[in-house]
């Protein structure tokens, strides 16, 4: 069907063009991503506002044919991965398996990947899972640096029940998250090291950062 058309497509370049993965992306939010710009600057002739998350946005990336075939087949479509059947390299991949501790970040407006989806996805590790909810979307409430006070986070200790009933039981903090994760990994190990220096061992530095393929233009 739609899937087996578009890695027949993908075959004839060996990827998938970054302008369909940036349209894909667009669509999930097409309201605010597609039409205000269609509206605002064709019909009314009026200049974009400057946004350097949407900068960051416009700089699409190609994916490789096979590697996207894989992560969609196995990720979506048939969802092995959480089912513990997913194999890799002639190994089975079991989430369970998964035992250290995990600070599960989601945001509460993410549109790729749900607040919801996330929460279910905390239940499928076999190890301890602190779930944290934090304001504003995909990236913004990420990269949500402390000093610019934006923002807030939800917490509320085990993953159990549902995604609304935990959010409706959370403690809402102001702020950035990060805090509290240097907080939760101090907590397991408070040691300092030094800073890795790429390159080097068994892995050589292939450029200087940020690298060839980002210079590239799709």
């Amino acid at each position: 069907g739609q899937l087996a058309n578009l890695e027949q497509r993908m075959l004839e370049t060996g990827y998938l063009d970054g302008s369909k993965m940036a349209a894909a992306f667009n669509m999930l939010r097409a309201s605010e991503l597609i039409w205000p710009y269609f509206v605002n600057n064709y019909l009314k002739g009026q200049d974009p506002m400057p946004f350097d998350l949407l900068y960051w946005n416009s700089d699409s990336t190609r994916m490789a044919a096979a590697n996207h075939s894989f992560y969609l087949r196995n990720c979506y479509l048939n969802n092995t991965l959480s089912q513990g059947k997913m194999e890799l390299a002639g190994k089975r991949l079991s989430l369970k398996d998964v035992k250290i501790p995990i600070y599960n970040l989601a945001t509460k407006e993410d549109h790729i990947a749900p607040a919801k989806s996330v929460f279910v996805g905390s239940s499928l590790f076999g190890g301890p899972v602190d779930f944290v909810v934090s304001g504003s979307g995909h990236i913004a409430g990420v990269v949500n640096p402390p000093d610019k006070q934006k923002y807030q986070y939800w917490t509320n200790g085990k993953v159990a029940g549902t995604y609304e009933d935990w959010m409706a039981n959370a403690k809402e903090t102001s702020g950035s998250w990060w805090p509290h994760w240097q907080i939760w990994i101090e907590n397991l190990a408070d040691e300092r090291v030094p800073a890795r220096k790429p390159g080097g061992d068994a892995l050589n530095a292939i450029a200087d950062a940020p690298g060839r393929n980002v210079m590239a233009r799709v």
